[in-house]
């Protein structure tokens, strides 16, 4: 007999079971920073390896061979920890959240899910961030106060060293048997082979903190502004800092770059080695990696 307390009853149930699967839906993992330097985590399709706050010295000493403008020395302190992708952002992780791959492929960078997105421009890249940060939030992978972007230098740069000192995360020498890049191998490293093109993420080995082609394969973009000294101080951020950047020969600003690429010798991808290249515009060797990031307020 259907009575109006057992209606209710039925609506009382049906709105706990909504309920129930809202509140699953955008659960919080129970501890989402990590536990030690390299702990690793997945978020969709995002494998990641955790950075922990710290303080280092970001750029490079007087007498590193092949040092170049704009590297000199600065103390940094990084308050709070923080994820960061284990390879770079993949074609497969691109068409995951996109119809079409950003730019066209070449044949030094073909197709392949496991080759690295390239022909990307700066808003793509931070695109690509924000819509992975709203499917990992979407899915309850991701709490509402963290979020995906790309990260800062000082962010990429420690993430790179993982913890040492030297030119590259391997030492002060670089051989392409390590790293994929083009050309002569960094302060007398034995050679290995220089393919010219890209190749498939973590073929090579990864650093102390379990990140792999932080040294070569393609370019990254970072999200400063670039500045012709190194940002120092404590949680140093210039994404916003436009106004302030170096300015380039045509009077246009730049943002920041990192890790060297197939393209070049292996100098280029030393631990402090920067460039700029204009946020419009694209090549086949310049990707990225994302970093996933607590929000401060």
């Amino acid at each position: 007999m259907i009575t109006r307390r057992s209606i209710l009853r039925q609506g009382l149930a049906a709105a706990a079971t909504l309920a129930a699967r809202h509140a699953f839906a955008n659960q919080v993992p129970p501890s989402f920073r990590g536990t030690k330097p390299g702990a690793e985590r997945v978020v969709g399709s995002i494998p990641l390896c955790w950075c922990p706050a710290g303080r280092f010295l970001m750029g490079s000493p007087p007498g590193e061979p092949e040092r170049r403008p704009g590297e000199d020395q600065i103390q940094v302190t990084l308050t709070r920890g923080f994820w960061m992708a284990e390879f770079e952002t993949t074609q497969a992780q691109w068409k995951g959240l996109f119809d079409q791959l950003p730019g066209p492929l070449t044949a030094e960078l073909p197709a392949g899910d496991d080759l690295p997105v390239g022909n990307v421009n700066f808003a793509e890249a931070e695109e690509f961030c924000r819509r992975l940060t709203e499917r990992g939030r979407e899915s309850g992978d991701l709490p509402r106060d963290w979020e995906f972007r790309l990260p800062t230098e000082a962010q990429w740069e420690y993430a790179c060293r993982a913890g040492t000192t030297t030119a590259t995360a391997f030492g002060n020498a670089l051989s392409s048997t390590q790293a994929n890049f083009k050309g002569q191998p960094y302060n007398g490293a034995a050679p290995g082979p220089a393919l010219g093109r890209a190749i498939r993420v973590g073929s090579y080995p990864a650093n102390a903190w379990g990140l792999h082609d932080m040294h070569g394969n393609t370019f990254e973009w970072c999200r400063d502004w670039y500045h012709s000294r190194l940002p120092g101080g404590t949680d140093p951020d210039l994404h916003s800092a436009r106004d302030s950047a170096t300015r380039n020969r045509d009077g246009s600003v730049s943002r920041a770059r990192r890790g060297g690429a197939w393209t070049d010798d292996g100098w280029s991808c030393r631990s402090a080695f920067r460039l700029r290249f204009e946020p419009e515009r694209r090549y086949d060797h310049i990707g990225f990696r994302v970093a996933a990031v607590e929000i401060t307020q």
